[in-house]
């Protein structure tokens, strides 16, 4: 204050005088900050080479004239109410400084932003102290260059992660700064919603709480975290499973890192299946290897029981015959012989029946279903009833033998498993799909049969019908007993007709 004292005692009298040419004022004019002083009624009353050579003007052209040939016509008002609320807020016992970013005007017409330090000072002029105030002015075209450039390229940066369909989000410590429309998507919100500046750790499980601190410690020292698995907790209240790799970004000592999240939930489902698959083609080729040993240990069974022993029956009475004497005997031993033979005869039928049903061939699956249950019925003192429409469903041969097998197959799971006594068969045309039904009065299917279909005797049914394009349904429906229902997409149209009375089948 005392240095521009010492300037104005010299100052001549008038408002066109420029200070810079006192001859203290060398140490501002050599500034290389443009510095501009205004009286009260802001009328330029000096400026030093900084401000001329900023705002292309000579001090002739501006000396006197007020501030505002310096600023843009819209940014007038404004400058004008900045000083008013700087001339009502301070005093002129000190210097009052403050800093304000302005739009300076050159002489060519072009704008440019500008920093601003405004300083009230007091000047004896004339014996008189009066107020002054000084502008120091930084051009901050570079700088604002720079930040228009800045907030380009921030925004195509966001506009390229926005395009990607993978989620992404970066942190600021463990707090979300940024996330990509794909990490909206992924938790179930729009756009700028509930999930910048939540912590990362309320958006996962508590489950992968542990395996991403470590995984973000590691990121922010310098090294490559490995990917980590965990899962998200959706707005929804639904959970998806993610593998979140990790990147720190380097930003000034900060705890800024990427984190891109990927769903792979429906990957580990598809996983999953695979697995079930796999587990249950194996036990498949299991089950089949056993129910082929199994056939083989029948056969030979029945073979050395049944034919066996009538055989060796039909071989003694042979032996004796040629030694027995008198014709009332021979007739009662040819009539053995016979009644032998006739067992023996339908024994080989029976077993053939069970190796390949001829009445397939022969009269139609229909038939063969209801000579099955038929038989059955006989052999496990059971009741069966069977519906079947007229005619036999339009099917291919290896179809009709496959609906036989699965009829067979559930048969024998209802003998060995239901503790049964009545069965209903149903097979019927139906949005077209061929249902086959066959349902019982047992104990019904256990809660772990889908871990135990082999055990219960359905793993080669569900494949059969797989093999076919259709599915196995089992349940236990109201009223008890079990349940299982065969679906078959049809291959050519067909109807049901009426007059589906059931056949039954004496116990």
């Amino acid at each position: 204050m005392a240095l521009f004292r010492d300037m104005s005692e010299s100052l001549p009298t008038g408002l066109s005088a420029n200070l810079f040419e006192l001859p203290l004022g060398v140490i501002a004019h050599a500034a290389s900050e443009a510095i501009v002083v205004v009286d009260q009624q802001q009328r330029i009353v000096a400026l030093n080479p900084a401000a001329q050579r900023m705002f292309l003007c000579s001090p002739a052209s501006v000396l006197g004239q007020p501030l505002a040939c310096l600023i843009p016509a819209p940014a007038r008002a404004t400058h004008e109410a900045h000083v008013r609320e700087f001339q009502d807020s301070g005093t002129i016992e000190r210097p009052m400084r403050t800093r304000r970013p302005i739009t300076g005007l050159r002489s060519d017409g072009q704008e440019f932003p500008a920093d601003a330090t405004i300083s009230r000072i007091e000047l004896a002029i004339d014996g008189e102290l009066r107020p002054f105030f000084v502008a120091l002015l930084r051009d901050m075209s570079q700088e604002q260059a720079l930040h228009d450039e800045v907030e380009a390229l921030g925004k195509r940066f966001r506009t390229v992660l926005d395009l990607s369909p993978v989620a992404m989000w970066i942190t600021d410590g463990d707090h979300v700064a940024f996330a990509n429309r794909a990490a909206f998507e992924l938790f179930g919100v729009r756009p700028g919603d509930h999930l910048v500046g939540r912590s990362v750790f309320t958006l996962l499980r508590p489950e992968s709480h542990a395996a991403l601190r470590e995984q973000m410690v590691t990121a922010v020292a310098g090294a490559a975290p490995p990917v980590v698995a965990g899962s998200i907790a959706r707005f929804d209240g639904a959970s998806r499973e993610v593998e979140i790799a990790a990147a720190g970004l380097p930003d000034h000592g900060r705890s800024v890192m990427q984190m891109v999240i990927t769903d792979v939930t429906q990957r580990q489902q598809l996983v999953r299946e695979q697995t079930r698959h796999r587990e249950a083609l194996r036990r498949l080729s299991a089950s089949v290897v056993e129910a082929r040993e199994e056939e083989r240990r029948r056969i030979a069974r029945e073979l050395h029981d049944e034919l066996g022993q009538r055989l060796t029956a039909l071989k003694m009475e042979l032996s004796s015959l040629a030694s027995a004497k008198g014709p009332r005997s021979d007739e009662t031993r040819i009539a053995n012989m016979l009644e032998m033979i006739d067992d023996t005869v339908a024994s080989v039928r029976r077993i053939a029946a069970d190796l390949r049903p001829m009445m397939l061939d022969d009269l139609g699956l229909n038939a063969a279903i209801e000579w099955l249950a038929r038989d059955a019925a006989r052999r496990l003192d059971m009741e069966i009833t069977v519906r079947l429409s007229e005619e036999d469903p339009p099917v291919t041969q290896g179809a009709a033998i496959a609906l036989y097998r699965m009829v067979q197959e559930a048969l024998t799971n209802v003998a060995r498993h239901a503790r049964a006594t009545e069965v209903n068969i149903e097979m019927r045309q139906e949005g077209g799909e061929l249902v086959l039904t066959v349902r019982d009065n047992g104990v019904g299917f256990p809660a772990d049969l889908q871990h135990n279909e082999g055990r219960y005797g359905l793993l080669g049914i569900r494949e059969r019908a797989y093999m076919l394009g259709g599915r196995l349904e089992v349940d236990n429906p109201p009223g008890g007993g079990g349940r299982l229902t065969v679906r078959l997409p049809l291959q050519a149209a067909g109807s049901v007709g009426g007059g589906e009375e059931p056949t039954r089948t004496p116990r």
